[in-house]
C-alpha cells in the first residue's frame, strides 16, 4: 500500500516521501523555492545560470566525478529552472538511493570556481542566442512581459544577454547563500524505500546546512487590455499569443480551470482544434492553464499563414468569448476529465512523476495530496464549477502579442 511520510530536520529542511513497496525504482529530488521571479534586474538569469553551475563540481567532487557517479548508478538525472522553482533530481534503482542522495546533497554546496563560471557564462550566452532564433520562445517571453508588466513573473528565466554578460561570480554566490537552504527547500522521494533510512541518511548529508529565512514578493498583477505586434521580416509565419487571468496554484478552482482549458484548447478534439486546425486555417492552436504562486493565467497560442492572421485571431477570440458567455456542456467536461485523469495516472505510475508532483505540491501548498484524491477532485468537476471559474475569470482583460512579418 502506498504511504506518505514527512519529517523536518532541526535546521528546518522538510523531508517528504511517498513510499510504494511495489515500485521497482526510486526517484529523489531537491527543490528550491527560487526562480526568475525572485531575481532583481541586475541578477536576471542567475537562477538558471546557477543550475548549470551546480553540475560543475563541489569541494569534494569535480564535474567529471559527478557525471561518472550518476552514470555508474545508471541514473536518469537532470535539473530544471522555472519562474518559481529550481529542482535537481535522480531516478535510480532502490539500492542506489543512498548514493544518489549523497551526490545530490553534495551538489548543493557548489564550488563556483571562477574559471568554471567564466566558461559556463559563454554556454549560457549561446543558449540565449539559440532561443532568440525560436519564434515561439521570443513570443512567449514578450507576452509575459506585456501581460505582467512590473510583476516579477515578467522576468525571463534565461535572463538577457546584457544581464548574464554583466553577472559576476560573487553575485551568484550571494544569491545562492540567500535562497538555497532549509526553510526554502524540500527533499522529496517516491518509489521503493525505507523512510527511516532515508531520513537518517538525509540527516548525515544535510544536518549542517544553514536555515534560510526567505520571503517572496507576491504583488497583485495589474492587468489591462493590451496589444502589441513584433515585426520580423525574416519570418514566413504569423504567431499569435494571448494571455488572461486564471486561478492561482493555491486556489481550489484550479481543477475546474484545468478541465476548462482542455475543453477549449487541447491539441486533439478541443474547440480550437475543430475551429482552426481541422479546417486547415492554423498550423498550431492550443489553450493552456498556468497556476502560479499567488496568481494564475490562461494562455492561448496559434500559428498560421500571414495572409490568414486576422481570420485566425478573430476565430480564436470568438471561441473564447462564446465559452465565457455560454459555458461548456457536460459531455465536454466528462471527456476532458477522462483525458486529464489518464495523463495523471500514466505520469504517476513512475516514481519520478510522483516525486515531482508531491514536491511541487509541498512547495506551493505545504501539504500532500495522494493521486487518488487528485483524481477525485477532477472527477468532481461539473458545470457549476466551470461557471464559477468563468464568472471570476471571463478571459478579460486580454493581452495579445503577435510576431511575424510587418
Amino acid at each position: 500500500m502506498v504511504s506518505f511520510h514527512q519529517a523536518r530536520l532541526a535546521n528546518g529542511l522538510d523531508v517528504i516521501a511517498e513510499i510504494n513497496p511495489d515500485a521497482q525504482s526510486t526517484a529523489i529530488g531537491l527543490m528550491a523555492k527560487t526562480g526568475a521571479r525572485d531575481e532583481t534586474s541586475e541578477l536576471s538569469g542567475v537562477s538558471h545560470f546557477l543550475e548549470h553551475m551546480m553540475f560543475k563540481g563541489t569541494t569534494r567532487r569535480t564535474a567529471a566525478q559527478i557525471n561518472r557517479e550518476f552514470d555508474a548508478m545508471g541514473a536518469r538525472n537532470n535539473a530544471f529552472t522555472s519562474n518559481e522553482v529550481t529542482c535537481y533530481w535522480a531516478h535510480v534503482l532502490p539500492e542506489f538511493l543512498p548514493q544518489s542522495l549523497d551526490l545530490l546533497a553534495d551538489m548543493m554546496s557548489p564550488a563556483l570556481r571562477p574559471e568554471d563560471f567564466d566558461m559556463e557564462k559563454k554556454v549560457i550566452l549561446e543558449e540565449i542566442a539559440l532561443y532568440l532564433d525560436r519564434p515561439g520562445h521570443v513570443l512567449y517571453e514578450a507576452l509575459m512581459q506585456d501581460h505582467f508588466g512590473v510583476h516579477p513573473l515578467a522576468h525571463p528565466v534565461l535572463g538577457t544577454t546584457e544581464s548574464v554578460a554583466a553577472l559576476q561570480r560573487d553575485q551568484m554566490q550571494g544569491y545562492f547563500e540567500a535562497r538555497y537552504g532549509p526553510g526554502n527547500m524540500v527533499l522529496a522521494a517516491a518509489g521503493k524505500m525505507d523512510f527511516d533510512q532515508l531520513l537518517e541518511r538525509t540527516r548525515q548529508a544535510c544536518d549542517s546546512w544553514r536555515h534560510r529565512q526567505v520571503g517572496r514578493d507576491r504583488p497583485e498583477a495589474k492587468l489591462a487590455n493590451h496589444r502589441r505586434h513584433i515585426a520580423d521580416p525574416k519570418l514566413k509565419r504569423h504567431y499569435i499569443a494571448l494571455m488572461c487571468a486564471g486561478p492561482f496554484a493555491q486556489d481550489e478552482r484550479r481543477y475546474a480551470a484545468a478541465v476548462l482549458a482542455d475543453v477549449v484548447g487541447d491539441h486533439d478534439g478541443s474547440r480550437l482544434y475543430w475551429a482552426l486546425i481541422e479546417p486547415g486555417l492554423a498550423d498550431e492552436a492550443d489553450f493552456s492553464f498556468y497556476p502560479h504562486d499567488g496568481t494564475g493565467s490562461f494562455f492561448a497560442y496559434a500559428s498560421c499563414d500571414p495572409g490568414r492572421r486576422a481570420q485566425v485571431e478573430n476565430i480564436l477570440i470568438d471561441e473564447l468569448r462564446k465559452v465565457a458567455q455560454k459555458g461548456i456542456d457536460e459531455r465536454e467536461i466528462r471527456r476532458s476529465v477522462t483525458k486529464i485523469e489518464t495523463a495523471a495516472v500514466l505520469q504517476g505510475e513512475l516514481p519520478l512523476g510522483r516525486m515531482r508532483s508531491i514536491c511541487s505540491r509541498w512547495i506551493y501548498n505545504g501539504d500532500y495530496q495522494p493521486l487518488e484524491e487528485e483524481l477525485a477532485r477532477l472527477e468532481a468537476v461539473d458545470g457549476r464549477q466551470i461557471h464559477d471559474v468563468l464568472a471570476a475569470f471571463p478571459f478579460e482583460p486580454m493581452t495579445i502579442t503577435t510576431l511575424g512579418p510587418p
